[in-house]
């Protein structure tokens, strides 16, 4: 961890990357796709991340999986993107701008959706260069969970088999693939595996190279929830910077700046000490501007604001002069017409066009024609006034005539022009005193910083203590403890010299030691334990995937070929070490259709009678 120095500068900063994924590009299948027997591909299906690559046989299998890949399609809206259609994975560069749009195939750690699950399969089978018309001929070895669901496994059976035409699928479980990569060849071992990956975590006993699916215990904590669990922390602790806090950013801190503590209460009470605060607190850097609106405006270019508000009033108040003098000449001509009416003896029109104008004698037109004319020359001098002057009068003297329509400006109107009072002093406004520098109120970078000190240790804690999100589940510890408890003690002794981690959430400092910590605490006094970490957690189920597909490639006993699915189902599953423990459905006999017309033919006793034998 960094510590902080007395003097230069700030330390424990660190800025966000803000890393945005780069589009895959389709390789070229080449040679090492081909040879005598078709090459394997091997496909470690994560709910977090996919990884896809070939398995070559030969002395360098080659390396690691060519592609990896958020496990995550956006459909776009008709049009977006050019029509490109669903985006996938890597091609999806930053997550955040389609959060909302985000669809995943699993259910926790299950794949449910197979129109998405397809949407995977086509990125990684095209990607990979696989150039087979209509088909993919070449075995697939594909992961999946811990006592999967035998529906979750038809379904992907039935898309491999009649979407792609596969000739043969071998099912593994990720952690055991990862268990036989670290250990040594040819070695029948026994041991504990705790998985944790992004949506559960999972702890397998292992008996003579075999997987004890009787006394598997799984707990639906993992990546994502310690995720979600900092987002809301550091959203109630900074409220001012609400939508800045995402989920990408919080799984960067969970990465590269949490730690399990190895006692989670004792490391608690160091973070009190205001020295080891400061010390061990990891300042997230926040984007932000430098500039502060208005802060940087001269007295000139504050001027030239003020003589650019005033151009645009005269222009505003000409035009509704303008406006104003078209609509009163139209209504004094209609006067003067109806006028005419009357010097020419019209009366009936004349007495029509009064009662439309709501006028009851000639005096009284004759009294509003005065009042407008002077009106509509009072007008024109003034804009004549306006043209060779700069001053700008706000409210006019206008007559009032009845239904004619509103002749003085409205209420609004001049609202609006007496907020610009101000700007048309006839005193000559003071020169401002130009300001060199603008001294901010506060640190602008400071207060784009998120302080991360407990947070560092809470999140990572929930599988522990799920507790701590209101979950009502047991934590790694005590569901250790349990299936400890379910054997003898000869083979508690046997698990606990290999309790083995592996998966992407196992990869915080100081969880190996916090694991020891709790066999020391849970086993007798005296007795040994050893606790390994998977060399890569995050590949290595893929790499032992591979070695798997390369040393079983000739068995015919592991992998299901498309008859066999034919003839026993997309559920059926053959049996490896690596693989799940295959429970076909059982369904009750039904009686044939022949009994069932002999029973139905007989009388209502013997019918009783042969219900009762069949039962």
């Amino acid at each position: 961890m960094a510590a902080a120095s007395v003097a230069g500068p700030p330390t424990n900063v660190f800025p966000f990357r803000d890393a945005r994924a780069a589009p895959d590009p389709v390789l070229e299948a080449g040679p090492v796709a081909h040879g005598p027997l078709p090459v394997p591909l091997v496909l470690d299906n994560g709910s977090f991340q996919a990884r896809a690559g070939w398995a070559c046989p030969g002395p360098d299998p080659g390396p690691e999986p060519r592609l990896q890949f958020r496990a995550v399609c956006a459909r776009g809206r008709g049009g977006a993107r050019g029509g490109a259609g669903p985006q996938v994975g890597n091609a999806l560069g930053s997550l955040e701008p389609l959060r909302w749009m985000l669809r995943s195939p699993f259910d926790r750690n299950v794949p449910v959706n197979l129109e998405l699950q397809e949407l995977l399969l086509d990125y990684s089978f095209q990607h990979l260069g696989v150039s087979s018309q209509g088909c993919v001929d070449h075995p697939v070895v594909l992961t999946e969970a811990v006592c999967n669901p035998l529906y979750s496994r038809q379904m992907m059976s039935e898309l491999l088999f009649e979407c792609y035409g596969i000739p043969t699928v071998a099912y593994g479980i990720d952690s055991l693939f990862s268990f036989y990569h670290n250990k040594p060849k040819n070695l029948i071992s026994s041991g504990l595996i705790i998985s944790s990956g992004y949506q559960c975590t999972h702890i397998l006993p292992v008996l003579e190279g075999r997987l004890d699916a009787k006394n598997c215990k799984r707990i639906n904590l993992g990546g994502s929830q310690a995720a979600g669990y900092l987002q809301r922390l550091l959203q109630l602790k900074y409220p001012g910077h609400l939508a800045a806090i995402t989920l990408s950013r919080m799984e960067e801190i969970l990465h590269e700046h949490s730690y399990i503590a190895k006692d989670y209460v004792e490391e608690l009470q160091k973070w009190r000490c205001p020295d080891y605060y400061e010390n061990n607190v990891h300042k997230m850097q926040l984007p932000f501007s430098s500039k502060l609106l208005g802060s940087t405006l001269t007295s000139e270019e504050k001027q030239e604001r003020r003589q650019q508000q005033l151009r645009r009033l005269q222009e505003l108040n000409a035009r509704r002069r303008e406006e104003k003098l078209q609509l009163d000449q139209e209504r004094l001509d209609r006067l003067l017409y109806v006028q005419e009416l009357l010097e020419d003896g019209q009366m009936d029109q004349f007495h029509k066009a009064l009662i439309e104008l709501n006028m009851d004698s000639p005096e009284e037109l004759q009294s509003y024609i005065q009042k407008l004319s002077a009106a509509v020359e009072q007008a024109k001098q003034k804009i004549l006034q306006a043209e060779v002057s700069l001053e700008v009068d706000v409210v006019d003297s206008k007559p009032e005539t009845p239904d004619l329509g509103q002749l003085e400006p409205s209420l609004e109107d001049v609202e609006n022009i007496n907020d610009f009072e101000p700007l048309f002093s006839e005193e000559t406004p003071e020169v401002e005193k130009p300001v060199t520098t603008v001294q901010p109120v506060f640190n602008l970078a400071a207060y784009h910083q998120l302080f991360v000190g407990t947070e560092r240790i809470r999140a990572p804690e929930i599988i522990f203590q799920p507790s701590l999100i209101g979950e009502e589940q047991a934590g790694v510890a005590e569901t250790l403890q349990y299936i400890l408890d379910r054997y003898p003690k000869d083979v508690q002794e046997l698990l606990v010299q290999n309790v083995f981690l592996t998966g992407g959430n196992m990869m915080y400092p100081g969880m190996k030691v916090r694991i020891e910590k709790e066999l020391l605490e849970m086993r007798p006094f005296q007795s040994s334990f050893q606790v390994q970490l998977a060399s890569n957690p995050v590949l290595d189920a893929w790499y032992g995937a591979r070695d798997w597909a390369l040393d079983h490639l000739d068995n015919e006993d592991v992998w299901i070929t498309r008859k066999e699915y034919e003839e026993k189902g997309g559920g059926y599953l053959k049996e490896h070490c690596a693989s799940n423990v295959y429970v076909p459905i059982r369904l009750p006999k039904q009686a044939s259709r022949s009994t069932e017309a002999q029973a139905s033919g007989k009388g209502s006793g013997a019918s009783g009678g042969g219900a009762g034998e069949q039962a």
